[in-house]
């Protein structure tokens, strides 16, 4: 099952306000009440010769992410490739990185290193807590910076000079799917385990919003900190408020705090999030976690099977070993192909110009042609015209601050096997 949203923002990119309102429906019963490359304006097309866009990426090899960094990185590839094989007028060169996480802080040395070699744009970091990290120096050196999974609503706010975008939606609508999520499930009392970063708390905040809207009540909502190994407090905490549901808004810990939660508490009654739904086949036992469901932004697996499987092959075929999670794979092969098209829409590869042209490739503007492939989309480009690319993850849209006006958040469900498919309820 998933829920599709639609976004509207201010028309002014200098003065960020909040999502003034989701309007949101759904296909079942639950409804939602100085470092930029060459600034040269070298023409699109074929006339002034090939533009050669570089991009970096600062994407979770390491840290509590790190489940996340082969589908993101395959996405990236993929598209690169794609446009490369286009021949169609741009050339994009990927130099991956590593964002790690809080605790490594593996972006200290990466995020200087990528803008040293003076790439137009920076996709990531996957974790918003991270980004957060490094936002103020990749724009202040006027620098793209593109996530495929930032969530936190305090991006939509930020001071970013117009040089922030994502192709992942606000917390503000994961937050309202999962409360309302845990209310049609029938329960009426809420107990959360959550992240202390901007991710954690900020969707932990959006989903008591809506689990209380619709009359529950959050008896408990003890948080962690990256890098932290035990959470017996936090655990014994949320099972002593005695709660019909549990929430676990976290990253990879999960994990740890898995064993120990199940012990003692029904899995049917347990709900995941983007940061950590994942495939536990081999760390539980078969039927651990029967039952349990999760949230996760994006269109589901199974709506973008052809997708994935071609990722699949290419990934392999690349000599990577075979990718087992795919969430935020197509957020992060857009990413790559609306850079590329607003460079050549642009006629540059100068950051700020890239900057000025993604709302109108994603057809934010609301004037351009539907195409749904970066080959099509270039044609259309070249063509003199305006192309709207309609991605995999969506139909994205910018809106004036850099976020998706049009996104879907996917409720999965984890059978005997503890792997998560589409929810079928």
């Amino acid at each position: 099952m998933s829920v599709f949203a639609k976004a509207t923002a201010s028309p002014s990119r200098s003065k960020r306000t909040l999502l003034s309102s989701l309007a949101i429906v759904g296909a079942s019963a639950l409804v939602l009440a100085g470092c930029a490359t060459d600034g040269g304006e070298t023409p699109s097309g074929g006339d002034g010769g090939e533009l050669s866009l570089k991009l970096g990426t600062a994407l979770p090899v390491t840290g509590n992410l790190a489940f996340l960094g082969p589908p993101e990185i395959a996405g990236t590839e993929y598209a690169a490739a794609q446009v490369n094989e286009a021949d169609a007028g741009i050339q994009v060169e990927l130099i991956q990185g590593d964002s790690g996480d809080t605790d490594n802080k593996a972006y200290e040395t990466e995020i200087p290193r990528l803008l040293n070699e003076d790439v137009s744009a920076i996709l990531g970091a996957a974790s918003s807590g991270v980004s957060l990290q490094f936002i103020d120096q990749v724009v202040g050196a006027g620098v793209i910076q593109f996530s495929p999974a930032n969530t936190s609503a305090a991006f939509t706010t930020y001071d970013d000079k117009g040089l922030y975008f994502r192709t992942a939606p606000s917390d503000v609508l994961q937050g309202e799917v999962l409360g309302n999520l845990i209310a049609a499930d029938g329960h009426e009392t809420l107990g959360m385990i959550v992240l202390n970063d901007s991710y954690g708390t900020g969707l932990a905040k959006f989903t008591q919003e809506a689990f209380e809207a619709a009359g529950g009540e959050v008896v408990s909502q003890p948080t962690y900190n990256t890098g932290d190994t035990t959470f017996d407090a936090q655990i014994s905490e949320v099972l002593a408020s005695d709660p019909d549901a549990i929430a676990l808004i976290t990253f990879e810990e999960v994990s740890t705090m898995l064993p120990s939660i199940v012990s003692g508490f029904p899995a049917e009654n347990l709900y995941f999030v983007d940061g950590n739904l994942a495939n536990f086949s081999d760390e539980l036992a078969p039927g651990t976690l029967t039952g349990a469901k999760g949230t996760l932004p994006g269109l589901s697996v199974d709506t973008i099977a052809e997708f994935t499987s071609a990722l699949s092959e290419f990934y392999v075929g690349s000599g990577q070993p075979e990718l087992t999670e795919f969430s935020y794979a197509a957020e992060s092969f857009d990413s790559v192909i609306l850079l590329a098209l607003a460079s050549l829409a642009a006629g540059s590869t100068d950051s700020a110009a890239i900057a000025e042209k993604l709302q109108e490739v994603s057809g934010g503007s609301g004037n351009g042609e539907k195409c749904t492939t970066f080959a099509d989309c270039a044609d259309i480009i070249n063509g003199g015209g305006v192309a709207d690319y309609d991605g995999i993850s969506g139909p994205i849209s910018f809106d004036e601050l850099g976020d998706p006006t049009e996104a879907k958040v996917g409720i999965y469900q984890y059978g005997d096997d503890n792997t998560y498919s589409a929810y079928k309820g």
